[in-house]
């Protein structure tokens, strides 16, 4: 396996600084070297080039510095386009989750077909301009990527979902998005969730996007991210999660997004980011 690194320090997406950092915390925590001693090949393309929010203007306050956010996106949906291309693996670092506009898009055009996708999230990120109400882009790139048609709502899942707002909670019963929430992964087990979804999503191999926000996991083992919300993914489900994707061999790309090392410990959700990050390219106990 060959992996490209690209890196997509944005923080214009949220409300709290420091996500921006999430790409330099992934890599100090040490992913090259680690996923080099499985025996991937890595190559990393540095950052992209966002503006910071002093530099910018939020526009419409229901969508804040949305125009610049897509600039951006555009120019990662082509890197990754050229990644797929040339049949290696992409794995983005944001930045906030955003991001995921760029890289969905680019996976599509790469593959020339929608990929299915797992969006690993405590929140829905599937609101309008219209419904949010923060206006804050990362709590819309669902929607977003939904309107390009570079996501097939027939082939997505949610996972892990515990704060979602009520218009969000309209478009995915109005689009038929299949959504597990924290409470159907206590009812059935993460095992069981995993294969309902890959069921759905997965058609074949590199087939499947994971985007993984960070958030989705209890702030107990990930407390550097913006917006946590208790009783998240436990780190064994998490990691199970990971695993039976790698198993699947159906993963084509992956993106980790919303690390914010300065409401971090210790890096920890940075490591633990890089810990998921080889279990899903394959790690395994034994």
């Amino acid at each position: 396996m060959k992996v490209d690194v690209v890196g997509v320090p944005m923080d214009l997406g949220a409300d709290r600084r420091g996500v921006d950092m999430g790409p330099s915390a992934i890599r100090y925590a040490r992913l090259k070297e680690s996923l080099e001693r499985l025996g991937i090949g890595v190559t990393d393309h540095g950052n992209l080039s966002v503006p910071v929010p002093e530099s910018a203007t939020p526009d419409e306050q229901n969508a804040k510095y949305l125009p610049i956010i897509q600039a951006v996106c555009d120019e990662l949906a082509q890197r990754v386009e050229e990644i797929v291309r040339s049949g290696h693996f992409p794995l983005v670092l944001g930045g906030d989750h955003s991001i995921a506009m760029g890289t969905i898009a680019g996976v599509a055009r790469g593959r020339g077909r929608t990929p299915g996708v797992i969006w690993v999230d405590a929140h829905g990120d599937i609101n309008t301009p219209l419904t949010s109400p923060s206006g804050n882009v990362h709590g819309m790139p669902v929607h977003f990527a939904l309107q390009e048609h570079a996501v097939d709502p027939k082939r997505m899942a949610f996972i892990g979902l515990r704060d979602v707002d009520d218009g969000e909670k309209r478009a995915i019963r109005d689009l038929g998005v299949r959504a597990y929430t924290m409470t159907d992964i206590d009812r059935l087990g993460m095992s069981r969730v995993l294969e309902e979804v890959l069921m759905l999503v997965a058609d074949g191999p590199d087939s499947v996007h994971v985007s993984f926000d960070m958030d989705g996991v209890d702030p107990q083992e990930a407390p550097g991210v913006g917006t946590p919300v208790r009783g998240g993914i436990t780190y064994r489900e998490a990691h199970s999660l990971m695993e039976g994707i790698a198993a699947s061999h159906s993963l084509g790309s992956l993106e980790i997004t919303e690390i914010n090392p300065i409401l971090d410990r210790e890096n920890q959700t940075a490591i633990l980011a890089v810990e998921l990050i080889l279990s899903a390219l394959g790690k395994t106990t034994l």
